[in-house]
């Protein structure tokens, strides 16, 4: 998020920050990097976001560079999804290759088949009444008819520590 903040609101210093950072990457986990080598990486850089070669970065050339660097990035990704989808590799995405990128949600009933009090493997209106009131009891700390905001959040975080336990 930083990153992409100074990206956008100040490329230079971005650019200056992000150079180290690659040379890094590129001396393949090396502990220092000299400041000739850092100088050289953005001068390189400097150069290569000049495009009109007047020796100024403008708006307009970082925009371009960060854009062209964008698609770049975005084209990359879009092809190796492409070919992750594209199973059979016949250049094309069938509707069943679709369906496999994007599984049918998973559905267990047996959440709600645990107020099913007498095993019939179904709920009828009074079992549903019933674990209903037995829940809103449970929530009604001050057992005054009603549930608050308080009372609901209070069973909440006694619940999710009782879970992390």
């Amino acid at each position: 998020m930083l990153r992409r903040l100074l990206v956008v609101r100040f490329p230079l210093l971005a650019l200056a920050l992000v150079a180290p950072a690659s040379l890094f990457a590129q001396a393949g986990g090396a502990e220092s990097v000299t400041r000739a080598k850092i100088v050289a990486n953005a001068e390189a850089e400097f150069a290569r976001v000049d495009a009109n070669k007047d020796g100024q970065m403008s708006r307009t050339e970082i925009e371009s560079i960060q854009r062209t660097s964008m698609e770049a990035r975005v084209t990359t990704r879009n092809k190796a999804l492409f070919a992750e989808l594209d199973s059979d590799k016949n250049g094309q995405i069938s509707p069943a290759e679709f369906a496999k990128a994007t599984p049918a949600p998973k559905v267990d009933a047996s959440a709600v088949l645990r107020i099913d009090s007498n095993k019939d493997g179904q709920v009828s209106l009074a079992e549903h009444r019933s674990a209903t009131i037995d829940t809103f009891d449970k929530l009604d700390g001050n057992k005054d008819g009603s549930l608050t905001a308080a009372e609901v959040k209070a069973a909440a975080e006694v619940k999710a520590a009782v879970s992390t336990k």
